[in-house]
């Protein structure tokens, strides 16, 4: 090999091995946040009757939404400018293809989700405060019709993104465990 292609070769970065640390914060980030606001969803519907306590949790369900929202658009921004690494070399075909088309749908379901529940609170007539201090525009008008499809969308989407989010879940530990390929060491670095 002549030394102009050792140069080439040098000055060619290597594809990434692992997510960056930015994607890895915003990954486990917005993880944390969905299973937060999945489970107080859970237990706030299931308080019979108006309470303060459940009004206050679902403020707080509320804060998650537009939250895990502003996270994944930033994550999304941040993903199209960085290219995630490729799938481990013994990855069939067909699998890495359902990983791509799960992530893509992920991805949409982070961004829909959020904005379903907040179309449902602004067509129910109850604003979202963020935080208690700042007050969103109602961008739908008060409607009990709209409310209603949209309350039953938003459920209904987070049902596919937990069924989504567990396949992923098993997928991430099917990889190391049986394929033992670094898959998961890619977002959790102190697997290496």
């Amino acid at each position: 090999m002549n030394s102009t292609k050792v140069l080439q070769a040098s000055a060619t970065p290597a594809p990434a091995t692992r997510y960056t640390a930015t994607a890895i914060g915003f990954h486990w980030l917005i993880a944390f946040g969905i299973f937060a606001a999945f489970g107080l969803g859970l237990y706030m519907t299931s308080i019979h009757g108006f309470t303060p306590t459940k009004l206050k949790l679902f403020s707080w369900h509320k804060w998650l939404g537009v939250t895990i929202f502003a996270l994944a658009v930033l994550r999304v921004l941040w993903r199209a400018t960085h290219a995630a690494p490729p799938v481990a070399a013994n990855t069939p075909a067909w699998q890495a293809r359902a990983a791509a088309g799960a992530h893509h749908l992920l991805y949409l379901l982070i961004l829909v989700v959020p904005v379903t529940g907040y179309l449902y609170s602004c067509a129910a007539g109850v604003p979202v405060v963020y935080l208690g201090l700042w007050k969103l525009p109602m961008l739908v008008e008060p409607s009990e019709t709209t409310a209603a499809l949209l309350k039953v969308t938003h459920i209904w989407l987070n049902y596919t993104m937990a069924a989504i989010v567990v396949v992923h879940a098993l997928a991430a530990i099917k990889h190391q465990v049986i394929d033992r390929d670094g898959t998961l060491a890619r977002m959790l670095p102190f697997l290496r």
